[in-house]
């Protein structure tokens, strides 16, 4: 009788632990069905806030970090009639290239558009060790100044992928670079420099790294630190080319990818003043902080110029949006840049001037100042 009561007691408790586990299974189920990438998610902001959306800058612009890879054969009108609807005034053309591709661009240009382009020229540093090195180069570069070249371009696989005829990487510091460097200060152009990537790009491709995203998407991108320099490494390297050449005008691409740490990027400006930055490509990183980015902004406005980089037309209307109005909480427009919103800075005037064009044209020679006149008005 006793063991028929312990059995009335445990039925129902057994059947509510069945209940229980069946309850929990189920919601464990509809929550696995409900999975969702992150590349899908896309949540419609329900926040009721002033909008001021804009498709053209306040002031004219140079864009000193754009790239064209066809303009030696690119029909120019189109172009140039988009670059009137955003009020870009001057487009940098950092892809150059050299030789005849750079003669047919410039001939290109100059033919309707002399006053509307500037072209920067791009080298070959992995010649470094072969026989007429650098005076050949050296000549080249003095060629293309000849011809209308305004600047020199270096890409990121300088400190990266470039080799010497040893297979040995190329420092950014390399000592046989340096007659490089001190031409262009000699010819008076500037060196637009990328160096290094994202510092997130050498984290662990987990749950805690922010451009997580974009490594799934271009795993190419992510730098294992077992094969590659450190991006401290590849950085220091820049900063010693900076100071080893203080007569040459440096131009740090992408913020010099200190946009996450702008303290950082104040000191480097301090400490070189032949140093200059711009924003292709990370706009994002000054959206998200607002109140430093701004005070960042307006305390080096003499040491920013805007840049883009790829080039779309309907991408500049965010760098406007940020640069411009006191607007909150907006998306970015690359998922993979910023999962983050954007909110904007209000700079003052006098600012947005000098990020627009005045500093653009104090590093950058032979831009037609004629194309700014109204907005000094």
């Amino acid at each position: 009788m006793a063991f028929s009561n312990k059995k009335w007691v445990w039925m129902p408790i057994s059947f509510l632990l069945f209940l229980g586990l069946a309850y929990w299974l189920i919601g464990k189920i509809q929550y696995r069905l409900n999975v969702m990438d992150v590349e899908e998610y896309a949540p419609v902001s329900t926040l009721k806030v002033p909008e001021h959306l804009l498709t053209s800058a306040k002031y004219p612009f140079v864009d000193v970090h754009n790239h064209q890879f066809t303009m030696p054969i690119q029909n120019l009108d189109k172009l140039v009639q988009e670059m009137d609807d955003l009020n870009m005034a001057v487009m940098v053309n950092l892809s150059g290239f050299r030789g005849k591709y750079l003669e047919w661009s410039l001939n290109n240009v100059n033919e309707k558009y002399s006053n509307r382009f500037i072209l920067f020229m791009n080298l070959d540093f992995e010649k470094l060790d072969d026989e007429g090195w650098p005076n050949e180069t050296l000549t080249k570069m003095e060629e293309a100044v000849k011809m209308g070249v305004k600047g020199l371009k270096v890409y990121k696989t300088l400190g990266l992928t470039e080799t010497d005829n040893e297979g040995n990487r190329i420092q950014v510091d390399d000592p046989r670079l340096d007659p490089i460097w001190a031409k262009c200060g000699e010819l008076g152009i500037p060196v637009l420099i990328h160096t290094g990537e994202p510092p997130a790009f050498w984290l662990p491709k987990d749950k805690h790294n922010e451009r997580w995203l974009e490594l799934k998407q271009y795993p190419s991108r992510y730098k294992d630190p077992e094969a590659n320099p450190s991006f401290e490494e590849v950085m220091a390297e820049q900063h010693n080319v900076f100071r080893k050449h203080p007569n040459t005008k440096f131009i740090a691409a992408h913020l010099g990818w200190f946009g996450n740490d702008l303290a950082r990027l104040g000191n480097l400006l301090d400490e070189m003043p032949n140093v200059y930055t711009e924003l292709g490509a990370v706009l994002a990183e000054l959206g998200r902080q607002p109140v430093t980015a701004r005070a960042w902004l307006i305390a080096y406005q003499d040491r920013v110029m805007m840049g883009k980089d790829a080039y779309n037309k309907e991408e500049y209307y965010t760098y406007f949006r940020v640069l411009e109005t006191s607007d909150e909480y907006f998306d970015y427009y690359r998922k993979r840049h910023a999962h983050w919103k954007m909110y904007g800075l209000a700079l003052p005037d006098a600012v947005l001037r000098k990020i627009y064009y005045k500093n653009a044209i104090e590093v950058i020679p032979g831009i037609d100042t004629s194309l700014f006149e109204m907005a000094e008005e």
